[in-house]
């Protein structure tokens, strides 16, 4: 019963909440042309980018040091939010966005909270935050939409975060800035760092490299291949909250993990087969977006597979092996983009996407096999 409740309160959030944040981003897609709809998704490319460089103490990091009872969270936030602010006027004078600087901030600080959250095991309060978050997200993007424009999105999304400030104020609260904690566990911390970092711009760099090379145009179909994927993925994405904590603290789960791949195979076949025929009639002009989808979809299975040997792995503090595993994707992402999008556009940069999720879900499936 307490994992259903574990499991309920944190499927609630991230289902309800990719729901409402979907609605949002579909229909702006409806109101707005596909290069405006790049445009933005190039600059939330930027910020986030500059937050995962920022966050030394990553959300994985947190979750396993805070389910350990380790009081470290006051260190890992003074550092992370000290080079946020560096990273963020960075971004003004590199960029003269303040929007995007802004949002950056609001990323680090979701970021460590959730961290806290998900480690103390706090799900009932994880729901809480999590929906505010996302109601702000369409009652502000929204309103500040229709007031201020395009350029009036990233500020909406900056402020939507402002709850998390609470959980940021306790965190100091409830712990001491000691930088002495971080010597014993350094090589962890480091190399989670770096994995945090490379699966961040594996993320995002895609999103950064099309818009100079392929134009705006692209980019937007490809942002909205993504947010279909980034909906089929939610529940993968609810187990890896789930488990890692109890992976840190020795629990298996070997049933939940058997069921997610069973149930990704099947969110797989729905994307391939179903939303072909969807697609289209919501959105006639983003039709580059449909084969993208498709290919795409075929990608949910490893990543589930990665996703469920990722947290195993940081649960035992092996984090060596998913950092070069999101290396593998970052090097397939960024070679893909560039070679397969100058030939194919939209198509190619989906193979692209597909073939990085692949390679990281074989590297660290063998790696287990070894390792055993």
């Amino acid at each position: 019963m307490n994992k259903l409740k574990a499991l309920t309160s944190i499927g609630l959030a991230d289902i309800i909440g990719t729901g409402i944040a979907s609605f949002f981003w579909f229909y702006l897609a409806t109101l707005i042309e596909p290069s405006q709809y790049g445009e933005v998704h190039y600059f939330i490319g930027i910020a986030t980018v500059a937050s995962v460089i920022s966050l030394f103490g990553t959300q994985n990091t947190l979750v396993v040091y805070t389910a350990k009872n380790d009081k470290i969270q006051a260190t890992f936030y003074f550092i992370s939010l000290v080079v946020g602010v560096i990273s963020s006027l960075a971004i003004i004078i590199i960029f003269y966005r303040i929007d995007a600087a802004v949002l950056l901030l609001g990323y680090v600080i979701n970021t460590l909270a959730i961290g806290d959250l998900l480690g103390k095991k706090s799900y009932n309060s994880y729901l809480k935050y999590v929906l505010t978050q996302k109601v702000l997200t369409l009652v502000l993007g929204f309103g500040f939409y229709f007031i201020f424009g395009i350029d009036g999105i990233l500020y909406a999304l900056s402020l939507s975060y402002v709850a998390f400030v609470i959980r940021i104020y306790k965190g100091f609260r409830s712990s001491n800035i000691n930088f002495s904690l971080l010597k014993p566990r350094i090589g962890f911390i480091i190399n989670n760092y770096a994995n945090g970092a490379i699966a961040g711009f594996g993320g995002q760099i895609d999103k950064i490299i099309v818009a100079p090379l392929l134009g705006f145009v692209i980019l937007g179909n490809y942002s909205l291949a993504l947010q279909v994927i980034s909906v089929l993925t939610v529940f993968s994405i609810i187990i890896f909250k789930y488990l890692l904590s109890h992976d840190a603290s020795g629990n298996q789960n070997k049933k939940i993990r058997t069921y997610t791949v069973y149930f990704s195979i099947g969110v797989s076949f729905f994307g391939v087969l179903v939303l072909p025929f969807v697609i289209p009639y919501f959105f006639p002009k983003f039709i580059e977006a449909v084969q993208a989808i498709q290919i795409m979809s075929l990608g949910i299975i490893p990543y589930t597979v990665s996703t469920l040997y990722s947290s195993k792995f940081l649960g035992l503090e092996k984090s060596k092996f998913v950092l070069i595993s999101a290396m593998i994707s970052l090097v397939t992402i960024i070679t893909g983009t560039i070679f397969l999008g100058i030939h194919f556009g939209t198509t190619g940069v989906a193979i692209s996407y597909l073939l990085a999720t692949t390679f990281s879900a074989i590297f660290l499936t063998s790696i287990d096999r070894i390792v055993k």
